[in-house]
């Protein structure tokens, strides 16, 4: 009986062809028949069976947030798409529905699809569109080519858009008239039916916090427009009253905050929308909404905020005097905001003399606010007062060393502290430990040197030691002289032998160099001479 022995690397490729198996099986049991899906794509191509309403994924199994494109092609049975069908495809970006049947699209039917940017409906069933299916997309692209649009003023608003567009490319799209005659889009005329037209009675709104205001506005055109505010997020309080073509907007007890919004009037009907808008400006008193102690960066900044319409002037105290600023403290201001204003109090390299309280004076003419911080930079040298030791004058809080580590500096004098005595008395009598080592090691290197040169081949040592004086003499050489090594110049004589530095005086011995009778030939010994026995 045999077993089959699993390896690693095959258990991991069956958990893998398992894993996607299950995610085919999960994919394909949440898609709807006659479709195909994915993460983030649905397609449904397949004419048989097709598919009646549009497709719906089971949220149970997927994430319908995560498609991003649906394609239909060849489903003559869909008609129709309501309100709720694409609710859940939030992040939808492309929708396609080409060569069906598609004859009726809810008004709401993309309320929730804000990030659909291109439609493509080539040749359905559409005989009406209405431009509030896309009032609220910025669509960079609507395809219509191919549908029975009749001709009214349902679809003006499609000749208006084509009109409009800043691409070049127009559509070839027709409208079938009374007649059930083909006419092209852009050379459409229908009386009665056009743009409307909206008119803001206070173009420039300028008013005072607190106060309130009434806007009145009027519209016009045919089929006649519907008019409503477009107040955005005005947090004021206001109320609007409409009757047929005039309506009035009135806003109380006007808050600084809505200072810079705009109040739109708009008109709108089938074929388009006008709108006419203001930008409200409140004045009010200024207000220092925050200010912080100083922050080290490039250079020290007290920061702060302030708020005031129109702009406010502000004005620095230092210690209660006027702050005379110059390049090296100014005000800066980095950021701005409508009516607030960030920026700071830089200083550039601040010392001890700049600690000291800081008041800020923001004042425009409906009106002033100030606010004080105290600004620590440095501590004051010694310890804590006025002093001519400036020993501590780069002293950091979080780093620096503590005013009392210095001794007592208050009296104005250059003394050194006992402290830095101590430490200097120990770098001398280290100082002199060195010097007298080095000294001592050179002592010791010398007498190394002498002693080396006394055993060379150019020393003599002991009665047997000799040198000749003259490679080609005959004369017996000198006794070296067991004497001082350093005789002076009138010592040793003529016949002296000087060495290095000393100077060695040479004996003759006449008798040094004596030969045996054995030694010589009886014919070469010199005339004269008696033989020696």
């Amino acid at each position: 009986m045999f077993r089959t022995r699993w390896h690693g690397p095959a258990v991991a490729r069956l958990w893998g062809f398992c894993w996607l198996a299950l995610a085919f099986c999960r994919a394909a049991f949440a898609c709807p028949a006659s479709c195909q899906c994915s993460a983030s794509r649905i397609w449904c191509s397949d004419a048989s069976p097709g598919i009646v309403a549009f497709p719906r994924l089971d949220t149970n199994n997927a994430d319908p947030e995560n498609i991003t494109e649906i394609y239909i092609a060849n489903q003559k049975r869909l008609e129709i798409i309501n309100e709720g069908d694409l609710e859940a495809y939030v992040g939808l970006k492309n929708l396609t529905i080409v060569d069906s049947g598609l004859k009726f699209v809810a008004h709401k039917a993309f309320l929730k699809n804000g990030d659909l940017q291109h439609i493509n409906f080539t040749r359905n069933k559409l005989t009406s569109l209405s431009r509030k299916h896309f009032r609220h997309l910025e669509l960079s692209e609507l395809i219509l080519v191919g549908n029975p649009f009749a001709c009214s003023c349902d679809i003006m608003w499609i000749k208006t858009l084509q009109e409009t567009k800043s691409t070049p490319e127009i559509q070839d799209l027709y409208c079938i008239n009374e007649r059930n005659k083909n006419i092209p889009l852009a050379s459409l005329q229908i009386p009665n039916c056009g743009l409307p037209s909206a008119n803001l009675a206070a173009p420039n709104l300028t008013v005072e916090e607190g106060t309130s205001v009434t806007l009145s506005c009027s519209v016009a055109g045919d089929p006649v427009p519907n008019l409503y505010w477009d107040v955005g997020n005005l947090i004021s309080k206001h109320m609007n009253e409409t009757s047929h073509t005039q309506g009035s907007l009135r806003i109380t007890n006007i808050s600084s905050d809505d200072s810079g919004k705009q109040i739109s009037c708009v008109a709108e009907n089938i074929v388009g929308e006008d709108q006419d808008s203001v930008n409200l400006t409140v004045h009010f008193a200024p207000t220092i909404t925050f200010l912080e102690s100083p922050t080290s960066d490039h250079h020290w900044c007290i920061p702060f905020t302030v708020k005031g319409n129109p702009k406010p002037t502000l004005q620095w105290f230092y210690k209660g005097a006027i702050l005379n600023e110059s390049k090296y403290i100014c005000t800066k201001i980095h950021v701005t905001n409508h009516t607030e204003y960030h920026g700071c109090l830089q200083l550039d390299n601040p010392t001890h003399v700049n600690n000291g309280d800081y008041k800020l004076v923001a004042k425009n003419e409906y009106g002033k606010d100030e606010k004080q911080i105290f600004a620590h930079f440095m501590r004051w040298p010694g310890n804590g007062g006025e002093s001519s030791n400036y020993s501590d004058l780069f002293y950091d809080p979080d780093y620096g060393t503590a005013a009392s580590d210095f001794g007592d500096s208050t009296n104005g004098s250059n003394e050194i502290p006992p402290d830095d005595k101590r430490d200097r008395e120990h770098l001398s009598v280290y100082a002199v430990v060195v010097i007298a080592s080095v000294v001592g090691f050179c002592l010791v290197v010398m007498l190394f040197l002498l002693k080396l040169a006394r055993h060379s081949k150019f020393g003599m040592k002991g009665p047997a030691s000799v040198i000749s004086n003259d490679d080609d003499s005959a004369s017996p050489l000198h006794h070296i002289s067991n004497g001082s090594n350093t005789p002076s110049s009138s010592e040793g004589g003529p016949d002296a032998v000087i060495i290095g530095m000393t100077k060695i005086p040479v004996i003759e011995n006449p008798q040094y160099f004596g030969i045996t009778n054995s030694q010589l030939k009886p014919d070469t010994w010199p005339r004269g001479y008696p033989k020696i026995a």
